[in-house]
């Protein structure tokens, strides 16, 4: 079992605490936050052991669970580093490319491993369909969302666009060739609602649309490929395969068939795949301990949030 630490015990930050505290991979040595009245809070309520200041939390762990604002990820990072330990960070990874590749450098001369909090690639509806997603020629997302203060420091692009810009990169394997945005401030200094087309080398075309000022919440993204159709529903937890291939000389009375102008006959077919049910936090949080152990890649590299940022940032520099 590793040792481990939270910085950061916000909302999200009592959550990862939670996790650790029951996952049988790691050790939850304590936690540290920069609000000591909060810090005092929860260790009284839940437990947990509030260590007074960074580095003695640091100094008592294998792994840094980096929770705290976007700000300050990258001079927790640096200490962490410093002090020989590998880091899980939330997302975005920095709140700067260059701070991230800094980050990345420090991380590779160290021989460390890190991970980025990008908890989507973990839904269950998303794992489900994985294997199916194979070269989509256009991609569409919608991740809406009611109205929250707590995110409001940082654009709709970094709180929620992020997800989305972060599965699309994961299964497009090609550069993005041009980026076109828009976005709307409605409540806040920072745009609220956004809109992106991303344009791919191969010719993937991705569209992306993120809101925190909805009615009602929705997370779902659509792939569009040669012979198949692939839906997954993120808050539901729901995914939908629709695929095609040549239509048999005869077809059963309940076969759907399309005809198109060239006489060519096509048999549309459901294949919806089972969904395994799980915790994505936790998922996310014991295959890292899985990386260190093994001495493996992880499942989301800082290599792969330093781009997810890279592209978020674009999209914000294209309003």
């Amino acid at each position: 079992m590793l040792n481990a630490g939270v910085l950061g015990a916000g909302h999200l930050g009592k959550i990862h605490l939670r996790l650790l505290n029951q996952s049988n991979k790691y050790n939850l040595v304590g936690f540290y936050d920069a609000d000591e009245t909060n810090g005092k809070k929860v260790e009284a309520e839940f437990g947990y052991k509030f260590f007074n200041s960074i580095e003695a939390l640091i100094d008592a762990v294998d792994v840094v669970d980096i929770v705290t604002p976007t700000l300050s990820h990258y001079d927790c990072a640096k200490k962490a580093i410093a002090k020989g330990k590998h880091i899980f960070i939330e997302k975005p990874i920095t709140n700067t490319v260059e701070e991230a590749e800094h980050v990345r450098e420090l991380l590779s001369e160290n021989n460390l491993r890190g991970q980025v909090g990008h908890v989507e690639r973990f839904n269950p509806a998303f794992l489900a369909v994985k294997e199916d997603i194979k070269s989509p020629m256009f991609i569409e997302t919608h991740r809406l969302a009611e109205f929250n203060p707590r995110g409001t420091d940082v654009p709709v692009v970094l709180d929620l666009m992020i997800h989305d810009i972060d599965i699309i990169l994961s299964i497009v394997k090609s550069k993005v060739k041009h980026v076109s945005a828009s976005g709307v401030a409605v409540i806040s200094d920072t745009p609220d609602i956004a809109n992106a087309r991303l344009e791919f080398e191969n010719g993937c075309v991705a569209n992306l649309t993120a809101s925190r000022i909805s009615l009602k919440k929705m997370r779902k993204a659509r792939f569009f490929q040669k012979d198949a159709y692939i839906s997954v529903d993120f808050l539901d937890k729901k995914c939908e395969v629709v695929k095609m291939k040549d239509a048999p000389e005869n077809p059963g009375d309940f076969d759907m068939i399309l005809q198109n102008a060239e006489g060519v006959k096509k048999q549309i077919y459901f294949d919806n795949p089972k969904i395994e049910n799980n915790n994505a936090i936790l998922d996310e949080l014991e295959t890292f301990a899985d990386a260190i152990n093994n001495n493996s890649t992880p499942v989301v590299t800082l290599h792969d949030g330093t781009e997810a940022l890279r592209v978020a940032n674009q999209i914000i520099n294209s309003f």
